[in-house]
């Protein structure tokens, strides 16, 4: 983001001032650099019909984007010094053991050295006998039925093989069954939906194409493939070109695996709520800015620990930025002054561009170039915030570490994509989380310090008044002793000299929680949980903040243990 008034945030440090003046960051050329590759269909087994207008459809894929093809069924092309020359070896429908155990080792050592890999169709039908190739290509052959309509889900549509397609791609192929399914250790990428088509074996999860990195390397398969009218398809022409162009390092991609996410954003905008002038229109699974400066926030639920990972692309020099961390408001200034911002833009400077936390930390604008894809393409963050800890991955690399210690900030609380003005043409897709329960102490002593939960908002002790009975709240962090606590692990929370109680050791919902004078008794024991809750094992029921209001001032209670944010608690 820029033009902002930050009159509020304080931010004119020596530091920053320095940041500001250094010269902008510049996105990647749109153009790929020249490269070559390898195209490989040696057969041992079954040799497919398709080999020649595949091998005929790479090379025009390659003189209309930047690269060169060499085509070979000879395995002696397999030594290290030939390999070399290739950013990406392609097994174009390979079939059976097609290298001795020289050339298998010379294909490791490219592979470790950084090569790519590409596996077309039969490819997974290829050297059983060899594990690393099984690895690399993640999957093995099992069984096809008869050739026929299916449709492919496509479940990331971030990666260049993939972000061409519809969420629902109906295409005629050979359709493969596998030994294993390669989901945990790679990105799928589209899987098969088995009812639209007769004789898949694999059930309701069976992946199709996928990436991974591997030993060094990087791999991309496709089960497509085994007819010649798919290489006339135009859509699997820019399905094959995206994994080439990935396998050769020419774009980049999250390929790390990814399970247990929960979806916030694939089409619907149940939950979201727009703050301020603007808005996102809302197309084929994609959300586009429209005007500003606004906010497109997830206005049903905040989040403590999490793994937040989103889809983004810029149109050419845009900006906009993902934020988090901020307490509900229908005014969008209230996620620029209460929360952190991590910028898209990659042309402004150091401190507001693409992966900095917006005038706090700039980025590693090494990692970052070397991750980011041009302008029209699209990028993948995750933000994995962790208590007061905020981690920015573009593209499976990891680019920023952040810690605040800001103590009216907190990590913990909203999220949003911004929409920042006409002229800003920014689209985002695929916004998921996955919550990662609560940030505790370890074992083995006492912790001091503020315990952070809904809104972001601290633990406080009601005017900073140590009397027996004195109401426990919540309240904007201050950096007070009245919000400081002294955790001691499944035993008490202590401040000002007393001890977080339940009133009267009582279990009913809605008891009081106060402050008193420490004494032993089950009324004073807490016991974090995994899930980020403040358990009171003698009721059996949770630290609780009323109404589920992050209003300042809100009381805290004992209620009956759930997941709900209102009950999560970030401790020091």
């Amino acid at each position: 983001m820029r033009k902002l008034l930050r009159a509020t945030v304080g931010l004119a440090t020596a530091a920053l001032a320095v940041l500001a003046c250094t010269t902008p960051a510049t996105p990647a050329s749109a153009a790929d650099a020249p490269y070559d590759v390898l195209v490989f269909s040696k057969t041992a087994g079954f040799r497919h019909d398709s080999i020649a207008v595949g091998t005929q459809a790479i090379r025009d894929l390659g003189a209309a984007n930047s690269f060169t093809v060499a085509a070979t069924e000879d395995a002696a092309a397999f030594t290290t010094g030939n390999l070399a020359q290739y950013e990406a070896v392609i097994f174009l429908n390979t079939t059976g053991d097609v290298l001795n155990a020289s050339q298998q080792s010379a294909f490791e050592s490219y592979i470790s050295s950084g090569g790519g890999y590409v596996g077309v169709h039969s490819a997974a039908d290829t050297e059983y006998g060899w594990s690393f190739y099984g690895n690399l290509v993640g999957a093995y052959f099992r069984s096809h039925p008869a050739i026929q309509q299916a449709t492919v889900r496509v479940e990331n549509r971030a990666h260049a093989a993939t972000a061409h397609l519809p969420q629902n791609w109906v295409r005629t192929d050979e359709w493969y069954d596998f030994q294993s399914n390669p989901r945990a250790n790679a990105r799928v990428l589209a899987n098969l939906n088995e009812s639209t088509y007769s004789g898949g074996v694999m059930g309701a999860d069976h992946p199709i194409a996928w990436c991974k990195t591997y030993n060094g390397g990087r791999s991309f398969y496709t089960g497509g493939g085994h007819t010649q009218a798919s290489y006339s398809e135009p859509a699997f022409r820019a399905h094959l070109l995206g994994g080439i162009r990935y396998a050769a390092g020419r774009t980049k991609a999250d390929c790390r695996p990814e399970t247990g996410y929960t979806s916030l954003y694939n089409g619907s905008t149940n939950g979201w709520s727009q703050a301020g002038p603007g808005s996102f229109s809302n197309s084929d699974a994609t959300l586009t800015s429209v005007g500003g400066m606004g906010l497109f926030w997830h206005s049903a639920k905040q989040f403590t620990n999490y793994s937040l990972k989103l889809d983004w692309r810029v149109a050419g020099d845009d900006n906009s930025g993902v934020f988090i961390g901020f307490p509900p408001s229908s005014d969008p200034n209230s996620a620029i002054n209460n929360g952190y911002e991590v910028q898209i833009d990659p042309t402004d400077a150091a401190d507001r561009t693409t992966g900095a936390v917006y005038g706090f930390k700039a980025a590693d604008l090494a990692a970052r170039d070397a991750a980011l894809n041009p302008a029209g393409e699209w990028n993948t963050y995750e933000l994995l915030v962790e208590g007061e800890r905020l981690q920015v991955f573009l593209n499976g690399s990891k680019i920023n570490d952040f810690t605040n210690t800001d103590p009216v900030r907190s990590l913990a609380g909203h999220i949003g994509i911004q929409n920042h003005g006409t002229g800003d043409d920014v689209s985002f897709r695929n916004i998921r989380i996955k919550e990662l329960g609560g940030t505790n102490p370890p074992p083995g002593g006492d912790r001091t310090g503020r315990i952070t939960g809904l809104a972001g908002k601290c633990l406080d002790v009601r005017n900073g008044s140590s009397a027996d009975g004195t109401q426990i709240q919540i309240w904007t962090c201050n950096g007070g002793a009245a919000q400081t606590w002294t955790v001691t692990p499944n035993s008490t929370i202590r401040a000002l000299g007393k001890c977080l109680d339940v009133n009267g050791a009582g279990s009913a919902d809605g008891t009081k929680i106060q402050l008193w004078t420490c004494n032993g008794s089950g009324a004073q024991n807490w016991s974090a949980q995994s899930n980020g809750t403040l358990r009171n094992p003698n009721s059996g029921k949770c630290l609780d903040v009323s109404n589920n209001s992050s209003a300042d001032g809100q009381a805290v209670h004992l209620w009956t243990c759930h997941n709900n944010a209102n009950q999560r608690w970030v401790l020091p």
